[in-house]
This record gives C-alpha cells, sequence and structure tokens, in this order.
C-alpha cells in the first residue's frame, strides 16, 4: 500500500501581519510539531514600515508530544527566511520537506501517541 503525504498549505498559517503582532504560530502535522514566528517577535504592527527594523521568519520544527517550551533544544531543528511573501511560502514548502524527508520519524512518535 502506498503511503500518502499529507502536505501543510500555506494559508494553514496566518498571513504576515499576524507575526507583526509579536505572536507565533504553533501548530502540529502528523508527529511534526512547529513554531512560525517573526525574528525579533516584538509587535511592530503599527510601527512605520521604515521603522520596523529587519526582521526574519524563524521555523522551528520538532517531534510530538511535547510543546515548544519543554522540548530539549536538540530535539528541535531551526530554519530562517526573508519576513515577507516569499519567504513565507519558503517557509512552508520547508516544513513540507522536512515533514516528507523525515516521515518515518514523524510517524513512529505519531503512533507512540
Amino acid at each position: 500500500m502506498e503511503e500518502t503525504i499529507v502536505r501543510i498549505e500555506n494559508k494553514a498559517s496566518y498571513g504576515i501581519t499576524y507575526y507583526e503582532h509579536g505572536q507565533p504560530y504553533l501548530g502540529s502535522h502528523r508527529g511534526m510539531r512547529f513554531r512560525l514566528a517573526r525574528n525579533p517577535m516584538e509587535d511592530v504592527f503599527l510601527t512605520p514600515p521604515d521603522q520596523k527594523g529587519e526582521a526574519v521568519f524563524e521555523a522551528t520544527i520538532w517531534p510530538e508530544p511535547y510543546c515548544y517550551e519543554v522540548t530539549p533544544d536538540e530535539k528541535k531543528t531551526t530554519q530562517t527566511f526573508p519576513f515577507n511573501a516569499e519567504g513565507k511560502e519558503q517557509m512552508i514548502a520547508w516544513l513540507n520537506e522536512q515533514y516528507e524527508q523525515r516521515y518515518e520519524e514523524w510517524e513512529a512518535v505519531r503512533a507512540k501517541h
């Protein structure tokens, strides 16, 4: 039986303005947990564009079952992307690549919980 890879869609996470409020987006996908955030994570939504400063998207993944705060750093993988619409698409593509490349790992932890 062939396994079906279920992909994460870009619309599954909030738009860029959400991240400008200094809040991370936390989610999970079939054994893989993830955290998406603007770095630095500060509320710049009402700040004029020329004063917001440099920022990147930061995506972190780790295996279930624990939350970001209590998962040891050595179990986390982090990647950064430009903080713009293209960077957000790259970030979602990276999440899908990580899910596909480490499919057996995610399925193994998913089966335990």
